[in-house]
């Protein structure tokens, strides 16, 4: 996103703010009746959408496409966001996402790839960066670089 930052002076991601359920049953769900509740209690009872994805909602659709529930669906599915510059390093945090935890067996090789070795940021967590996140980082380097060095050594009979 860096290279594409550079090359246009910008780029737009889209982001899906309720994963879990489909465009036509979100839709379905937000046209129901209102009543006396607000836009904000009425979505985030039938979508799960308040704090700041109400809010990245609020700063993309005007009032009147606010109204269209499969207008709302749609964009919570498929949220333009658009990058201009990185954030500062000061402000940066680690990926969230990533290999989880249950993935992975206690030498934090992938259960499913045998041979196949995860460390750092690799792994599903997130936290500010600096001293926790480096300590982390090289401890689950330590942890699955022997890991591997002792998998390769039954793997090829060596002791």
């Amino acid at each position: 996103m860096r290279d594409a930052i550079a090359a246009r002076g910008q780029v737009e991601i889209r982001v899906d703010l309720v994963p879990g359920r489909d465009a036509k049953r979100l839709a379905r769900d937000l046209a129901q009746p209102r009543g006396k509740r607000s836009l904000s209690e009425h979505l985030r009872r039938h979508a799960g959408v308040d704090g700041v994805k109400a809010g990245l909602l609020y700063e993309v659709l005007d009032k009147q496409r606010l109204q269209d529930a499969e207008c709302v669906a749609a964009t919570l599915k498929s949220l333009p966001l658009t990058l201009l510059r990185p954030r500062p390093l000061d402000e940066a945090i680690s990926s969230a996402g990533g290999v989880r935890f249950d993935a992975l067996d206690q030498s934090l090789m992938l259960k499913s790839i045998p041979g196949v070795f995860c460390a750092g940021e690799m792994i599903d967590w997130e936290a500010p960066t600096g001293g926790y996140l480096l300590t982390a980082c090289f401890a689950s380097g330590l942890v699955a670089g022997d890991a591997a060095v002792q998998w390769a050594r039954a793997r090829d009979g060596v002791g």
